[in-house]
């Protein structure tokens, strides 16, 4: 495919045209004062990150991340209240995919929240949790919102909710 020219079954070569290659221009230089300012910004950036690193290392600031137990308790508490009240709906019910959704969004964000906590990551109650968040996000996900829990994974995810709940009674 590499041949300039074109084989025809009349056995007269035709030559393909060449491509001629359009002229192009070279972008403007940036303006000189752009260069300085992007420079003075990098190293005000990196300024404030050793500070904020090193503020980090004293122990003067907290994580940004980090909850109070009671905030974490709380939360938890309201995810256990969405998720029964999501998955114990009739599968006629017309707010099922709102209820649905609005699961998902507090799955979600209790989630992106609390994983990153190291404190709670070997937590009973964050194991049971998280274990339960994903096998309803993974059933909604892939059978979608109106989708009925099969039996055996509903009674798992109650299981684990009722774990979770017990859990966090006992600040586990």
């Amino acid at each position: 495919m590499a041949s300039p020219t074109l084989i025809t079954p009349t056995s007269k070569l035709k030559s393909l045209l060449p491509i001629k290659a359009r002229a192009t221009q070279t972008p403007p230089s940036p303006p000189p004062h752009q260069q300085p300012l992007r420079r003075q910004f990098l190293c005000l950036a990196a300024a404030a990150a050793a500070t904020t690193t090193a503020s980090l290392a004293l122990g003067g600031v907290q994580s940004a991340f980090a909850a109070s137990d009671e905030e974490y308790v709380k939360e938890t508490a309201e995810v256990i209240k969405k998720v029964r009240s999501t998955i114990n709906m009739d599968k006629n019910d017309p707010n099922i995919a709102s209820a649905v959704a609005e699961l998902r969004e507090a799955s979600n964000s209790w989630v992106a929240k609390y994983r990153r906590e190291k404190a709670l990551l070997g937590r009973a109650s964050f194991r049971d949790m998280y274990s339960a968040l994903n096998a309803i996000s993974g059933h909604y996900i892939s059978f979608g919102p109106t989708a009925p829990i099969p039996a055996k994974r509903k009674a798992r995810i109650l299981e684990e909710m009722d774990t979770a709940e017990k859990a966090l009674s006992r600040g586990r």
